[in-house]
């Protein structure tokens, strides 16, 4: 086989992100739309148990020793960071826990360890915003411990809509995402919020984002967003994505005015297989 016409050195040399991810989810494509081509991701899930989502189960996919197992799958692939990508499982036990979390699974792989519930508090850090509106598809316990969780770090949610779901959050459709958003913000009472926050890592979000910031005129964070932003910042490579103020500083309110996006060849954009344009 002729194989000059690929140069003769085989792919090009990539560097990878591992992610430890519950049993059930099912996002792999959305976190992968925030990557650059130049970074791959190592997958792997906790061990299915027959729970559904709940603060038990946050425990299970959260414990040290299944976290371990996991990222020493990992090592095989070399990654240069571990990402636990499930909100619930790293605040579960407040921040406390979620430290604890980040130092099990630095042992286990002798590498630098993040999940998504620091990841939320570094990116509200990057945006200075302390009084966030809260989108959870939880039931009203899991979400009164996020709240907790936000509350040890200082943060302050003014409005929440929440879902309730304990199970196949994934096929939520972008529409309930919006509505649950539009309801979230217009409960806050005093001061606005800094910024919008979507929970859970198995909620579709990435194309709702920079529709909502456009319409509700702040920052607007998802799971999977800060998950992915905070580990490819720990490569020192940034996240890809367009329209979304915590990746890009110049559509942060203050410094440009956020707009929505415009469809190509003009006209009104539209979300893939999720609601009309936002008005």
């Amino acid at each position: 086989m002729d194989v000059s016409y690929l140069g003769g050195g085989g792919p090009h040399p990539q560097r990878g992100i591992g992610v430890v991810a519950p049993f059930d989810f099912a996002l792999d494509r959305e976190l992968w739309r925030w990557v650059p081509d130049d970074i791959s991701l190592f997958l792997t899930r906790t061990p299915y148990v027959p729970v559904e989502v709940s603060l038990h189960l946050a425990r299970l996919v959260s414990e040290h020793e299944t976290l371990g197992e996991a990222v020493r799958a990992l090592g095989a692939a070399e990654p240069e960071v571990i990402a636990y990508a499930c909100t619930s499982g790293s605040f579960v036990g407040g921040i406390a826990g979620e430290r604890a979390m980040c130092e099990a699974m630095t042992r286990a792989g002798a590498l630098p360890s993040l999940t998504t519930s620091g990841a939320l508090l570094a990116a509200l850090a990057e945006l200075s915003a302390h009084r966030i509106a809260l989108v959870t598809p939880y039931t009203t316990s899991v979400t009164r411990v996020l709240e907790d969780y936000l509350a040890e770090a200082g943060v302050t949610v003014t409005g929440r809509a929440s879902l309730g779901l304990t199970r196949h959050i994934w096929k939520v459709p972008y529409r309930d995402v919006v509505t649950m958003a539009r309801h979230a913000v217009g409960e806050a009472r005093g001061a606005p919020a800094d910024a919008l926050f979507i929970s859970c890592t198995n909620l579709p979000t990435y194309d709702v984002i920079p529709q909502l910031e456009a319409e509700l005129r702040m920052p607007v964070l998802s799971a999977n967003q800060v998950t992915m932003w905070a580990a490819l910042r720990r490569l020192g490579t940034r996240a890809v994505g367009p329209y979304q103020a915590l990746l890009d500083p110049g559509a942060r309110p203050g410094a440009v005015q956020l707009d929505t996006p415009p469809a190509p060849g003009g006209g009104t954009p539209t979300l893939p297989d999720g609601p009309p344009p936002l008005p």
